[in-house]
């Protein structure tokens, strides 16, 4: 699973969807960011953090609360929980639809869990973009990032000049847009924001491959946007040719296929509107 380590971080890449988690370390605390998915490879973390953590603070933070991302909670039941405050006000539907989908998941595949599924109790959270909160020598500066669902956030960690991105600038997907094209495209532009005010060294999406190039960070914000805008358009025109094209040349062409046609439902509703 360790794709990347260092002194201060290392970063973990299921088999699953490429989903990525993160240790963090300093002298004072350990971070962990969505640990996921497998039981074997939520474990691999819990026993590596475990291994670290000596009389340090343990923290967990969730860059938001789909099932793959917050199915490790309960791994780490000593962990003080950071997300966006949209997160920690979700109403009790929305938590037995996430928490249902895990053990739908679970049942699919034949997977035992030796922790309890539980959605997370948020320990420390924020309203507006900008918030900061110093932990363990670093500070955490949050940005509300909806779109791809509604409780998503960007997490800038400095000193060590990182971008947790949570669901969005991945390498290996399309959008995924499950909640709003709109805010989507709000939330993808914040990036020129983030790169201005911050020396990004490191940008971690929730799936596929981390970079460290600010070029590649601008291109997959305009592919993000190219693909939203032009899905948008040809929607319009009624083009169905056109957008089913908009996919070729993705590694995983079922998958996404089946994400574009939901992208494509959900634009439709909102142009309709």
């Amino acid at each position: 699973m360790l794709i990347h380590s260092n002194d201060q971080i290392s970063v973990f890449r299921s088999c699953l969807q490429e989903t990525v988690s993160v240790v963090i370390k300093t002298e004072e605390m350990v971070m962990v960011v969505d640990p996921n998915w497998l039981p074997q490879e939520v474990e691999e973390i819990r026993a590596y953090v475990y291994k670290i953590l000596g009389q340090r603070t343990l923290y967990l933070l969730f860059t938001h609360s789909d099932y793959d991302h917050i199915l490790g909670y309960t791994a780490f039941p000593d962990a003080m929980v950071i997300a966006s405050s949209a997160f920690a006000n979700s109403n009790q539907e929305k938590k037995t639809h996430i928490l249902t989908a895990i053990k739908s998941f679970d049942d699919e595949f034949y997977l035992s869990r030796n922790y309890e599924l539980v959605f997370p109790q948020v320990d420390v959270s924020f309203e507006n973009d900008g918030e900061t909160v110093k932990l363990g020598g670093l500070t955490l500066t949050f940005y509300n990032a909806p779109g791809h669902n509604d409780d998503g956030m960007f997490t800038v960690v400095e000193p060590l000049g990182i971008l947790l991105a949570g669901d969005y600038f991945c390498d290996v997907e399309i959008p995924y847009i499950d909640y709003s094209g709109e805010l989507y495209e709000t939330t993808v532009l914040k990036l020129d924001e983030l790169l201005n005010i911050f020396d990004i060294q490191l940008l971690i999406p929730g799936h596929g491959s981390l970079t460290k190039d600010k070029q590649e960070m601008k291109k997959r914000q305009l592919d993000s946007l190219t693909y939203i805008r032009t899905l948008r358009r040809l929607i319009k025109e009624d083009n169905q040719s056109a957008i089913d094209q908009l996919i070729d040349g993705y590694k995983f062409p079922t998958t996404m296929k089946k994400v574009h046609q939901d992208n494509q439902l959900l634009l439709k509703k909102e142009i309709e509107l």
